[in-house]
């Protein structure tokens, strides 16, 4: 009698652990026994979801099954992979990705046609999907602190597309999709490995902040300077010797700018053949004053 007690209760027991997959520490305490929509939060706007710093290595499971959320946040975990599940989540507008350690995004990413606002920035990405030019409705995308050095051609489709980060890369030249992005108002290619601007920059006629610092040029295009809606260029630490005659057309550029959040023409710690050095200390309006006389003698 005991004995046959004794072989129910381990049958009981056994069928107890087997009601399902024991979940990761960080999941199992992220749920806490609460519905998975328990974690969802419906603002005025967007039904969002938040998982910073949860200490995910991957991305659990019960996320793929709410459909709903529009706003998801990832970043600041030690995520390696992104599922294909990922296209599930067809209604999100914004997914920040920052701050893993992903070397790759899925292709079914280019399903979240609602896709507005995407970063992927501080991860490990040697190179981003075609298929990401198909959320054509992107208006902001953050790459920046990556391994990246090219560019799909289809990024050309991103027509919406306003603001650009794809600074501390290893890009050598500006990807050539870029010049067809004509609704960029920002664009950062900081810390990459750049020798030159190409003529091309012309094209990004609605460009208002234009971040090139920390790379190798040796020289700004005389086209830059038609781009007359810029008012923040930064270009310090370069290489740069001489400056375009024409750049005095740039006259949203305010000041001789030296704190990097400030607005006007960062220029600073450039190998400047004189008197260029002494004319830029004096000023802005001295240095386009400068520059047009000295056009005007040629």
């Amino acid at each position: 009698m005991g004995t046959e007690h004794s072989k129910n209760e381990g049958r009981r027991s056994m069928v107890f652990l087997r009601k399902g997959p024991k979940l990761p520490a960080w999941e199992d305490a992220l749920l806490s026994g609460r519905e998975p929509k328990s974690l969802l939060k419906r603002g005025l706007r967007y039904v969002s979801l938040s998982l910073i710093m949860k200490g995910m290595t991957s991305t659990p499971d019960f996320l793929w099954g709410l459909p709903e959320v529009q706003k998801l946040n990832l970043s600041r975990n030690q995520l390696v992979v992104i599922p294909p599940s990922l296209g599930k989540l067809d209604r999100l507008v914004v997914l920040n990705l920052g701050g893993n350690c992903l070397k790759s995004l899925p292709k079914e990413i280019g399903l979240l046609r609602n896709l507005k606002v995407l970063f992927v920035n501080m991860n490990c990405l040697t190179e981003v999907p075609a298929e990401l030019s198909l959320c054509r409705k992107m208006e902001v995308l953050s790459l920046s602190h990556n391994r990246i050095s090219q560019l799909p051609l289809s990024f050309t489709d991103l027509t919406s597309l306003r603001k650009l980060n794809l600074s501390n890369n290893r890009f050598v030249q500006i990807p050539l999709c870029i010049f067809a992005l004509r609704s960029l108002d920002f664009l950062h290619l900081g810390s990459n490995r750049l020798e030159n601007i190409a003529e091309s920059i012309q094209y990004l006629v609605n460009l208002q902040i234009f971040i090139v610092e920390n790379n190798n040029i040796r020289s700004l295009p005389r086209s830059l300077c038609y781009i007359t809606t810029l008012e923040l260029l930064n270009v310090d630490y370069n290489a740069i010797q001489t400056l375009p005659d024409d750049l005095y057309l740039l006259r949203r550029l305010r000041r001789i700018a030296w704190n990097p959040m400030d607005k006007g023409l960062h220029i600073a710690h450039n190998p400047l053949s004189r008197p260029l050095p002494e004319v830029v200390e004096g000023g802005l309006d001295v240095l386009f004053s400068y520059l047009r006389e000295k056009k005007e003698h040629n």
